[in-house]
């Protein structure tokens, strides 16, 4: 017993220092230049397979898909408690905030691309519902074919594909919402809460697919939405492209993502809990020391505020705006294909 209470010291010693170690690392890429942030972020076109962050981990493009795929699998049940973790509980004000932002009206057709565990759909089918929403009807009008040669299983080749989507034609009535997600266990946790909250299965709908090549035709959405997603993905620019693509003309994108808190102060107070006690929570509350500190490391790599609206922009989206809420530490971006 003695040696096994000490192993499991020296344990959570090596996990202290790597969180340390992090945490220095961070510091060390703050104080680079933009320049020199670009230079550590992307590679030459003439590369053969061209290297991205995972964190502050420099990983090929060709891998990050799966270790953030492994990563949201060993989370998957813990979810709302990462959130939590993450957030000091805040997330869910946020999220509340970010449907309010939408506003969306009865009928509305949304896209929710990341959101395997339900969390903005369920607030989506909430507001419409508050808002009046017509009891259920066919609606001949929103029906599209769901391409499976295109589905996350080409993506990720040892994953099924999801059961529960079947080929050929959909019918989605009324105002609906299709949770799309890459990720096999986080969609089944989010059916799992669905049914338990007794969601109508007319009202919402889960495939599984890429957000950087989703299985949708154009113009099929009135709203588009990815809540804490985004900084995951290897391509954000090709995520935004794929975002204008399948929304209608006149529709709406939104995102919601942790951002920079541009006070120097609270970065900093706020840089001591991510990195020295996010990670301790994820070992305490799930056992998961890595996964959290991943997650804190794929926030500062994140393009802050003004950088992420360019993109947007770029990505063809007009009247782009954004939000920061609580100092920055996540902000509600916005846009619409006009």
């Amino acid at each position: 017993p003695a040696r096994s209470n000490m192993a499991a010291k020296i344990h959570k010693f090596s996990q202290f220092r790597h969180s340390l170690l992090n945490f220095s690392r961070y510091k060390a890429y703050r104080l680079l230049s933009t320049s020199q942030r670009c230079r550590v972020s992307v590679k030459s076109n003439n590369d053969v397979d061209d290297e991205t962050h995972f964190g502050f981990e420099r990983v090929k493009e060709s891998e990050k898909g799966e270790k953030v795929y492994e990563v949201f699998h060993r989370v998957a049940d813990t979810y709302d408690l990462m959130n939590d973790a993450m957030s000091g509980g805040v997330h869910r004000l946020w999220k509340d905030h970010y449907m309010e932002k939408l506003a969306p009206t009865p009928g509305t057709k949304l896209l929710d691309v990341a959101g395997g565990t339900g969390d903005i759909a369920f607030r989506f089918l909430k507001y419409v519902e508050n808002e009046g929403e017509a009891p259920v009807h066919t609606d001949q009008d929103f029906m599209f074919d769901i391409p499976i040669d295109v589905m996350a299983s080409d993506y990720m080749n040892d994953i099924e594909s999801d059961k529960d989507v079947p080929p050929g034609r959909a019918q989605l009535p009324g105002s609906h919402v299709t949770v799309c997600d890459i990720n096999q266990a986080m969609l089944q946790v989010g059916k799992d809460k669905s049914r338990a909250l007794n969601h109508p299965e007319e009202r919402i709908s889960w495939v599984r697919g890429n957000a950087e090549n989703l299985p949708i035709p154009d113009n099929t959405y009135d709203a588009y939405t990815i809540a804490f997603g985004i900084r995951n993905c290897t391509h954000v620019d090709k995520v935004l492209d794929e975002a204008y693509r399948v929304l209608k003309p006149g529709g709406r994108f939104t995102c919601l993502e942790f951002s920079k808190v541009n006070n120097t102060i609270l970065r900093n107070i706020y840089d001591q809990y991510s990195f020295q006690v996010i990670p301790v929570l994820g070992q305490l509350l799930a056992k998961d020391w890595r996964s959290y500190q991943y997650l804190v490391e794929s926030i500062r790599q994140f393009p802050n505020q003004e950088t992420f609206k360019s993109m947007i922009e770029e990505a063809g989206f007009s009247a782009v705006t954004y939000e920061n809420l609580t100092f920055g530490v996540a902000t509600i971006h916005s846009g619409y294909k006009l």
